[in-house]
């Protein structure tokens, strides 16, 4: 996708408002997160209407539930073979005895902690283990509540440092984000390229690894 497009598709999610929020929570908690999108957007409609920060918190935390739930509902249908086409061999078994050992405060951390730290493998991993629907709900909207609520909060109380940040460093951070994506793109054309000269498939298969290692 041309980075043009992202720029365009951006400033729709940021007109949308609340609605926009739904949207990326959902594409955000799926297998093919867009890691910092929702905490940003979050703030950055917070810090323009200060008063309505709770309702642009609670339209994050609806769009990040409902697509956490299709990313468990996924993993329920799929069972494990659902993580482990999105993982290693090794990390899905991380995952799996991560949940197995601590189950709902997993999913709670996960959901209240920012990137890095992973989410939509603790999501798969709760519906392949079959994890209660009502906990689920319980860790994942408390989780997302906190950091939702918090991050809009802070755009509503420092929005005009927010926006002077932006409007100073709007240059810099447009580059910067231009250069990374290019690079992307490269690195992402380089790996395919080469899985297709060595006759293997773009996306490795996780199971096919496993076998083969054992």
């Amino acid at each position: 996708m041309p980075f043009a497009t992202y720029i365009a598709l951006w400033n729709w999610l940021q007109r949308l408002g609340g609605p926009g929020l739904i949207l990326l929570g959902v594409l955000d908690n799926s297998v093919v997160p867009v890691p910092g999108s929702m905490d940003a957007l979050t703030v950055i409609l917070a810090a323009h209407e200060q008063d309505w920060w709770p309702y642009y918190a609670a339209m994050a935390v609806a769009g990040a539930v409902f697509g956490a739930y299709l990313t468990y509902a996924l993993g329920r249908k799929g069972g494990k073979e659902a993580l482990e086409r999105k993982l290693p061999h090794e990390k899905a078994d991380k995952v799996y005895r991560t949940f197995g050992k601590y189950g709902f405060w997993s999913l709670f951390v996960a959901a209240v902690l920012p990137p890095p730290v992973p989410f939509s493998p603790f999501l798969l991993a709760a519906g392949a283990m079959k994890y209660s629907r009502q906990k689920f709900f319980i860790a994942v909207g408390a989780g997302r509540t906190i950091r939702y609520g918090a991050l809009a909060y802070l755009g509503s109380m420092y929005s005009r440092q927010i926006f002077g940040f932006f409007h100073n460093y709007y240059q810099p951070i447009f580059w910067t984000t231009l250069v990374l994506a290019i690079v992307g793109g490269v690195v992402g054309v380089a790996f395919i390229w080469k899985r297709k000269r060595q006759h293997k498939p773009i996306i490795p298969d996780a199971k096919n690894q496993s076998v083969k290692a054992a």
